[in-house]
């Protein structure tokens, strides 16, 4: 099997296997650099939109109407002869009944040490 390898095919093989190791560097390099170039691509495009937003909100904070109507929405403000009425809501009472409390004390009453309640409840955990 030795004989049928010729002297030019042994260099041909050589030839390319050194060409192979002399340019996988560079080619290396050259893809990690058109990565790294669409990623700041992106990264300009992103910067683009928001700069184009950033100025879209600018030319809005230069009408007068539209800086009265954000005063008055953020900043309560009213105009003289106005009244504003705030209504306030008792969110603590809905948000107690629509969330389901867990029967602590039946499972573990008040009067044992809190390391034994808490083995209690982890043990007990959906056993209903």
């Amino acid at each position: 099997m030795l004989k049928s390898i010729s002297g030019r095919s042994l260099a041909f093989a050589t030839v390319l296997l050194v060409l192979a190791i002399t340019l996988a560097p560079p080619l290396h390099s050259f893809f990690a650099q058109r990565a790294q170039i669409d990623a700041y691509k992106a990264q300009l495009a992103a910067s683009q939109a928001t700069l184009l937003e950033a100025e879209k909100e600018l030319t809005q904070w230069s009408d007068p109407h539209y800086v009265a109507s954000q005063a008055r929405i953020r900043l309560h403000y009213v105009y003289p002869g106005e009244r504003e009425y705030v209504v306030l809501t008792n969110t603590s009472q809905t948000a107690a009944k629509t969330v389901p409390v867990a029967p602590i004390e039946g499972v573990a009453p008040g009067g044992t040490p809190w390391y034994s309640r808490l083995v209690t409840t982890i043990t007990s955990t959906g056993q209903n």
